[in-house]
């Protein structure tokens, strides 16, 4: 399996994913900076889109789209627990989790920051927005190690991944001490460790 990313980009939590779940697979720099490989080869030939993440399986399939990627990792390894088992209403509030880190501080927040295209008031506005919507996950993590609780799942690994952006796009989370506990805790995660480190963000 091939596992193609840009550094620290929202792949990142595909790629943590893979390491938490043990899994074997091969990861490939596709920097959305260049859409070039190391090798030179076109990252459009393999995504049309020339987005990240992408994972190719051993069969030629191709996955795209991080939240379904994420959850055929945790699906491939249900013993981790990187996801809860499909049809609980576990399950469910997960799904929830990932789709608010999708929508609501991925493409609805930090992405509109990094586009060159807004004014700073526009960028004055999400920032205000995305804030609140960050101090609802700090509230939500009160009294709990990951966003289900004691077990990190891949939700997790979005919502870590996605608050990397913060100091880059100017948005102070330095007041959500939830939050902030909640990364350092994961920071710490061997796999979230080894992908960091193979990104070269570590």
């Amino acid at each position: 399996m091939k596992l193609y990313y840009s550094p620290g980009a929202c792949s990142l939590a595909s790629h943590i994913a893979m390491h938490e779940a043990g899994m074997a697979f091969t990861a490939l720099k596709a920097p959305t900076s260049t859409h070039k490989l190391d090798d030179g080869t076109d990252y459009y030939t393999i995504n049309p889109l020339g987005y990240v993440p992408l994972v190719q399986l051993d069969d030629g399939t191709t996955l795209t789209e991080g939240p379904a990627i994420l959850q055929y990792v945790a699906d491939q390894v249900p013993a981790k627990n990187l996801a809860p088992a499909a049809g609980t209403i576990e399950r469910y509030k997960m799904l929830g989790w990932v789709t608010f880190v999708s929508t609501e501080l991925h493409k609805g927040g930090f992405t509109l920051l990094f586009n060159p295209m807004f004014s700073d008031d526009v960028k004055a506005a999400v920032r205000t927005k995305l804030l609140g919507r960050l101090k609802h996950v700090d509230a939500a993590l009160a009294g709990k190690n990951y966003l289900m609780g004691e077990h990190f799942s891949v939700a997790d690994a979005y919502l870590f991944t996605v608050t990397n952006w913060a100091s880059k796009t100017g948005v102070d989370i330095s007041g959500l001490a939830n939050l902030a506990a909640f990364r350092v805790r994961t920071a710490a995660r061997a796999g979230v460790q080894a992908a960091m480190k193979a990104e070269g963000l570590a």
